[in-house]
């Protein structure tokens, strides 16, 4: 298959015989569309000094959704003919028993081409790939006589998707993804610590392995590593927090991004619910998500839905000022789509999702912020956390982080949990750093039990009074 192929003509089926089937299941529906996918993966992963893994995968399906008010249906099947889309047609049409009312329009169209349609799977050969996983791992191991296990990984998506409206309008992207990681286990007699370094993006595998940039994530692997094997217990309290900028924007994407997601509101389920236009952050605090930036992780030419994604103000100077929508929330909410509307594969109904979530630079320089804080943590990097959507309450863990005393940093601490309140502590943000950073192409978000690439971003910034819960005094 090449990227210029359209799904419906790979398949063999009649154009004109689809939008009627089509049209058929929305008939009477507000909206409705036919989603098409073709993805190739490959994933290799590296262990112990062997190819512990190697995986590839074929995957193609429908899904066809028809939307009356707030309610879906929704049918999907890897069997690309038109006897599975007329069968969908009868699906969908009786979830409700048939419908009244006028479809709406079709998204607006772009030509905004954010990343290659050239497939990363094809980049480099199977057996190079192989080779280069045993180059990390033996430059990775070099490193330092303390690293006692390595794993490193590569792995590649090709998505080709396409949308057709009822009217037999349709909208195409091809979105190719890659992803490198490395991380190391080294010890020091009987205490052994990690470390990980991950980056990837939408281009081809080429353009991402490189020699410098596979080393530089073996290198900070083992940095990190180190690091933690000099760490101390971290303390428990309530205390300044300073995070550091480009990853540990994932603590924004998880306790505020989600809460600005258009069904939480409509539903009035989000903390953030019935506040636009209110104070909801400290002044200086601006939040974007923003899906245009060219061949990131979390970016799209156009959403699951065909619209074209935005640069959205969600909230600009402590005032929120949008929500992420889909289409249907924001036809709900009597609002324009953002091109958000996002879904993991064909076999799952779209909702409003993040892209790539930023906080957007500030004026102070990242070392008058580590000096102004008498007693506190610098939070370097984060693992998993837990967001409760409707109270805004958050747990983060730390896995790298240090003291900071009398304003300047100190030990590396380890077991720091940062928990807190997503809405209460943007209040909190006293100072926001001149460095916006983005995270290096790792994201990836759940919701409802989905899966989507996301990105994250953020300058240096200050947060007061946190409650930080550690194994220390």
């Amino acid at each position: 298959m090449t990227a210029t192929t359209s799904l419906i003509d790979r398949a063999g089926l009649d154009r004109t015989n689809v939008s009627r089937l089509i049209a058929r299941g929305l008939d009477g529906a507000d909206d409705g569309e036919l989603f098409l996918e073709y993805r190739q993966s490959e994933m290799l992963m590296f262990d112990n000094g062997r190819l512990k893994q190697a995986t590839y995968d074929t995957t193609q399906g429908f899904g066809l959704r028809a939307v009356k008010d707030e309610a879906v249906g929704y049918a999907h099947a890897s069997d690309l003919s038109e006897e599975a889309i007329g069968r969908a047609a009868d699906a969908v049409k009786a979830v409700k028993g048939g419908y009244s009312g006028t479809l709406a329009a079709a998204p607006p169209r772009t030509n905004a081409k954010l990343y290659t349609d050239a497939n990363p799977l094809a980049g480099i050969a199977f057996a190079d790939k192989v080779r280069l996983l045993e180059t990390i791992d033996a430059y990775t191991r070099a490193k330092d006589p303390r690293v006692r296990q390595v794993t490193a990984s590569i792995a590649a998506t090709w998505q080709v998707v396409e949308i057709v409206r009822p009217d037999g309008e349709s909208f195409r992207d091809v979105r190719p993804m890659v992803r490198v990681n490395v991380s190391v286990v080294v010890g020091d007699g009987d205490r052994q610590e990690t470390g990980s370094h991950g980056y990837g993006g939408r281009a081809t595998m080429d353009q991402f392995v490189t020699d410098a940039a596979w080393q530089g994530a073996a290198d900070d692997a083992v940095r990190q590593a180190l690091v933690n094997l000099e760490s101390v217990p971290a303390p428990a309290g309530e205390m300044d927090v300073v995070l550091g900028p480009g990853w540990p924007g994932v603590m924004l994407h998880e306790a505020v991004g989600h809460g600005l997601e258009g069904d939480f509101n409509r539903k009035k389920t989000s903390a953030f619910a019935g506040l636009l236009g209110q104070q909801v952050a400290a002044k200086g605090v601006t939040v974007i998500d923003d899906g245009t930036m060219a061949s990131r992780r979390g970016s799209l030419s156009i959403d699951d839905e065909g619209t074209p994604t935005n640069r959205t103000v969600l909230i600009e100077d402590g005032i929120l000022v949008g929500y992420m929508q889909d289409r249907q929330n924001a036809r709900l909410m009597g609002m324009a789509p953002t091109g958000n509307g996002r879904r993991e594969s064909f076999a799952h109904v779209p909702m409003p999702r993040m892209t790539n979530t930023v906080m957007t630079t500030g004026n102070h320089d990242p070392a008058e912020i580590l000096a102004s804080v008498k007693n506190g943590i610098y939070a370097v990097s984060f693992g998993g956390g837990q967001v409760d959507i409707t109270s805004g309450k958050y747990v983060f863990q730390c896995t790298e982080a240090y003291r900071i005393e009398d304003g300047k940093v100190g030990a590396p601490v380890k077991g720091a949990m940062l928990i807190g309140n997503g809405p209460t502590d943007l209040h909190r943000v006293t100072m926001v750093g001149n460095d916006l950073a983005l995270d290096h192409g790792i994201g990836t978000c759940g919701k409802n039990g989905q899966g989507v690439p996301v990105g994250v971003g953020q300058p240096t910034l200050r947060m007061d009074r946190i409650t930080v819960g550690g194994t220390g005094g």
